[in-house]
């Protein structure tokens, strides 16, 4: 029985339940990965091949268009391109990329980019006003606070970074801003919020450099992450000009606790933000497992887009076994953490990489990105009020 004979009538709507969590079957957002190439080699990078130019079909993107089509008659969806460096692809060739997905059927397809800035022109700038594109850039801060950004060839990218980014405002195109960060004094996080304010971006994403991937850093327990969390927070407060990622979920989760509606936040099936690889392999969840594999379970896949319709991949996720472990672990943390209403399972990826396993609970994700992060906010609130 091939893939495409087995069970294709499955909804996309359906839900996958696996020890008391269910999976939703359909997504809001997708990552795509135009190519594993990147032009960066990023001290902290956690993906592999990405000195190899491998390029996604066009041929996967359609395939991949007509699930989310299906998607869109019930939510907006974005598709979000993610590389390697997405815009290592040409513009022409991006453009063939995102023409198929059209404008969706009852709700919106969107698209957005995530990018190291370096190559961004005024060419690439007529790709994001025409399709349109939301532009995410990655930079980590002003100088040589960027220095793990390097080139392959040892060569720092924040002037080229710096360089795109008032090519983007010239063009009078809004971007967001991510930011990996390492030292986590409160002079850092203070830092960090005036450059992103002072660059102009409209939303800032703070990821702790950690344990992920091919890259073995961030393993040692990070101390002092509750006064950085603390200090973002108070910048922020003192001057709310632009949106912090992490705070915004922090907040809305700390206002549904107020309001005693955070337990029927633990009762919402799992929304998958799955990954398609550059030669059309799916990822519910866990997408930064991309390109590796586990010794039990293989390659960490549930499916190819070419030979499977992505809906019914999304449908029958639950069922892969590397999946199942996955959600067990959810339903696991479900049981035990106290702040799975906020968390909502932790980081599938994380959980692998740091003890070799999908169903194990607490990460050093979990303490630093969130648990601190929460206790930062407290901290910030009971000082303001003393």
């Amino acid at each position: 029985m091939t893939e495409r004979q087995r069970d294709p009538n499955v909804s996309s709507a359906a839900a996958v339940q696996t020890s008391e969590v269910r999976l939703a079957g359909s997504a809001s957002a997708v990552l795509m990965q135009p190519t594993t190439l990147c032009n960066l080699n990023c001290t902290y990078c956690y993906l592999p091949d990405r000195k190899q130019s491998k390029r996604m079909s066009v041929e996967i993107a359609e395939a991949v268009a007509v699930g989310v089509g299906q998607w869109s008659e019930q939510h907006p969806v974005t598709m979000v391109w993610h590389g390697g460096e997405p815009l290592a692809v040409d513009p022409h060739y991006f453009r063939a990329l995102v023409e198929p997905f059209g404008s969706g059927a009852a709700h919106p397809i969107t698209h957005a980019v995530q990018t190291n800035a370096t190559r961004i022109d005024e060419t690439w700038c007529e790709v994001f006003a025409d399709v349109p594109v939301r532009v995410t850039v990655s930079i980590d801060g002003p100088d040589e606070v960027n220095d793990s950004r390097l080139d392959w060839s040892g060569r720092p990218s924040a002037a080229r970074a710096m360089r795109g980014i008032d090519t983007l405002r010239r063009a009078g195109i809004s971007f967001s801003m991510i930011a990996v960060v390492s030292d986590l004094s409160p002079e850092s996080a203070g830092r960090l919020y005036r450059f992103a304010c002072e660059l102009g971006c409209e939303n800032l994403g703070v990821n702790l450099a950690e344990k992920k991937g091919v890259y073995i850093g961030g393993q040692e327990p990070q101390t002092g992450v509750v006064a950085f969390w603390q200090e973002l927070a108070a910048c922020w407060q003192a001057d709310p000009r632009i949106h912090v990622r992490e705070l915004d979920h922090a907040y809305t989760y700390i206002r549904a606790e107020l309001s005693g509606a955070a337990p029927q936040r633990a009762e919402h099936p799992i929304r998958p933000l799955p990954l398609v690889t550059w030669d059309g392999y799916y990822l519910p969840i866990g997408a930064e497992l991309a390109g590796f594999r586990s010794p039990r379970h293989g390659e960490f896949t549930a499916g190819n887009v070419l030979e499977t319709p992505l809906t019914v991949l999304a449908g029958r996720a639950g069922e892969v076994p590397w999946v199942a472990e996955a959600l067990t672990g959810i339903a696991n943390c479900r049981k035990q953490c106290e702040h799975f209403s906020y968390c909502r399972g932790g980081q599938v990826a994380n959980k692998y990489f740091e003890t070799g396993r999908l169903d194990t609970t607490e990460t050093a994700y979990c303490r630093t990105s969130k648990i601190d992060l929460l206790e930062g906010i407290l901290r910030h609130a009971e000082h303001t009020h003393t």
